[in-house]
């Protein structure tokens, strides 16, 4: 009797381990551990981080809901019904109410360990301390590398500081590394060379073709003659016909003896400064939802995920 009430235990235990393995979680699964005690936000069921890790990051949140008000939930498992990653932390905001209701100063902070992603999801209340922007360069900077790794305590542990940092204003903001100034630049040069430049150089040479009467882009070079020289500087006059209303317009420039550009039909001149680009990205985030475990908040669209 005793031999086959071990081993129905230890076939119970073998099938409870493999199940957990192997279990996708719904977002009603996640065990809410700050329902039961107010100093947790750190849900670990699948035991990813070490204790020693989720103490510590529940310290630092806990200070930081005293600090601030910022309710934060952190959940860190294996696998997720669907494996959406955004869809799933936005739900976990849903379904508990995450922050403080009037406030929506809510926070969840998802890891997916066999889906290889972090992901941020952020109240209505945060959007402005903690912008998209933000929350992906504190994944990049602070984060990814270790989870890349499979050093979830590190990762995590040092991604809910830099957060803690962010939104309580004790540390600066996280900027851009300098191998990441390098790309902006070199960006910048490549948009000024291939785009910037090139539109400047096509304005200065339409506005020149443009009959001053009757505004159409239709001037034509008829001739050109030298009518004086002086200290290796000749004055040059232009005669251009608008093939469009036959208007007739004489110019004048001045170029040194050397310069033989303009003799081959060049039309150099200085360039016509304008509003010639403008504009901006923006974005618009998801509709408001509300819970009533945490506080009632309402997330707003708001965070940022990234694979490791």
């Amino acid at each position: 009797m005793r031999r086959i009430i071990s081993l129905a235990l230890l076939l119970c235990s073998i099938f409870t381990t493999l199940w957990a393995q192997s279990h996708a979680y719904k977002v009603e699964e996640i065990p809410m551990v700050h329902l039961q005690n107010r100093t947790r936000y750190v849900s670990n069921p699948d035991g990813i981080l070490s204790a020693d890790a989720v103490a510590a990051m529940d310290t630092t949140l806990f200070a930081l809901e005293q600090r601030t008000g910022v309710q934060t939930l952190v959940v860190a498992v294996k696998q997720i019904d669907g494996g959406d990653c955004f869809e799933f932390a936005y739900q976990l905001g849903e379904k508990n109410g995450v922050g403080e209701k009037g406030k929506d100063n809510g926070l969840v902070v998802l890891l997916v360990t066999e889906e290889r992603c972090i992901q941020f999801a952020t109240g209505y209340g945060l959007e402005g301390v903690l912008p998209d922007a933000v929350c992906k360069q504190i994944q990049v900077r602070y984060m990814n590398k270790y989870l890349g790794e499979g050093n979830w305590d590190a990762g995590m542990l040092a991604g809910i500081q830099a957060i803690s940092r962010q939104l309580d204003g004790t540390g600066e903001p996280p900027v851009p590394r300098k191998e990441e100034e390098t790309d902006y630049l070199l960006l910048i040069i490549l948009i000024c060379c291939f785009i910037i430049v090139p539109t400047l150089l096509w304005f200065s040479v339409r506005q020149r073709k443009r009959c001053p009467q009757c505004h159409k882009h239709t001037l034509r070079q008829l001739s050109i003659r030298t009518i004086s020289r002086m200290n290796g500087i000749r004055t040059e006059e232009i005669v251009l016909h608008c093939t469009n209303c036959g208007h007739i317009v004489r110019r004048q420039r001045q170029v040194r003896d050397e310069d033989d550009f303009h003799h081959r039909g060049g039309n150099g001149g200085p360039f016509l400064g304008g509003p010639f680009f403008g504009g901006g990205f923006g974005g618009s985030g998801g509709g408001g939802f509300s819970g009533g475990s945490f506080g009632g908040g309402s997330f707003g669209g708001g965070g940022a995920g990234s694979k490791f």
